[in-house]
């Protein structure tokens, strides 16, 4: 029988962290009206977070727009260590080592499983090749052995007849027809 893809380990822990990310992705809440970031200045780091496309600065106690052109806020907007984005109380640079490790191991993880799978793949059809070789070697001896039985009990048989008629002739003498 053979395996089809959603049945392979690997598919199925692959499927479970993409529904996973789709689900928690879903059930972000939505942000609320929209205000310029510089609304949030000078107030809490909470309030300017609640806007996700709000950075807030811990040096002058600002919020800022978060610079979309460039992935990580360059220091001239706010050092890293000072950056808040998501959450008040870890810092940009705290949540950048943190996502990377967290990536880091979900690859990791991915990659030992993927080859976890392939290993158990590969020795178990290595196993039933084996096995299925030991067998017909095993079904190969048995039929032989059964033909030459079957030789046996046939030249036992044309003997029988050979006897009866008279035309079985004396294998210690093989020149003994020439004699008489």
């Amino acid at each position: 029988m053979e395996e089809t893809w959603l049945q392979h380990p690997c598919a199925r822990i692959l499927l479970l962290l993409l529904s996973l990310a789709v689900v928690y992705g879903q059930t972000s809440t939505p942000a609320p009206a929209h205000k310029p970031c510089s609304f949030y200045s000078k107030r809490s780091c909470e309030e300017c977070l609640k806007n996700v496309s709000c950075l807030w600065c811990t040096t002058n106690n600002s919020c800022l727009d978060y610079p979309v052109k460039t992935i990580l806020p360059p220091s001239s907007v706010c050092p890293l260590s000072d950056a808040r984005w998501g959450a008040c109380w870890i810092n940009f640079e705290a949540l950048i080592i943190a996502m990377s490790v967290v990536a880091g191991a979900i690859l990791l993880g991915i990659t030992i499983c993927c080859c976890y799978c392939c290993y158990c793949r590969k020795s178990s059809s290595a196993g039933r090749l084996e096995a299925e070789e030991e067998t017909l070697i095993l079904e190969r001896e048995k039929r032989k052995q059964e033909s030459l039985q079957r030789k046996n009990e046939r030249t036992i048989k044309h003997n029988e007849i050979r006897k009866k008629y008279g035309l079985l002739q004396d294998m210690d003498h093989p020149y003994s027809k020439f004699e008489e």
